[in-house]
């Protein structure tokens, strides 16, 4: 399985990036995808995660500016990231799991087998 992100840079405040992640190897469609970011000294955490049926989870955080998707047909997980914030800066990682985890426990990275390469977000202030 090889999960390959891209997508990151450098944007100002209130701006927007959209973060990519094409998966192979595994049966997409049925796969829990995720994203996860970690900030530098701090732990990795959950950000959002998307289900077959387009069922999706967010941390309260990223609610109502960040947008998950998956297209199926390419086998690729979307994260539209819009009014960002300094905090939002972090390596973001694209994650995925085989089985079809119930919603309430996709936000533990224990979760996924499979994990992409970090990208780097960086969010001026």
């Amino acid at each position: 399985v090889q999960l390959q992100a891209s997508g990151g840079g450098l944007v100002q405040a209130g701006g927007s990036l959209r973060l990519s992640c094409a998966a192979s190897g595994l049966t997409f469609s049925r796969s829990t995808m995720a994203w996860f970011r970690q900030a530098p000294g701090k732990e990795r955490e959950f950000v959002a995660a998307a289900r077959s049926g387009g069922i999706t989870r967010y941390a309260d955080s990223v609610k109502g500016r960040f947008t998950i998707s998956r297209d199926n047909a390419r086998n690729t997980m979307y994260l539209q990231m819009n009014s960002l914030k300094a905090e939002d800066t972090a390596v973001y990682f694209c994650a995925a799991d085989y089985r079809q985890w119930i919603m309430g426990v996709v936000a533990q990275p224990s979760r996924y087998d499979y994990w992409g390469q970090g990208i780097q977000v960086t969010v001026s202030s």
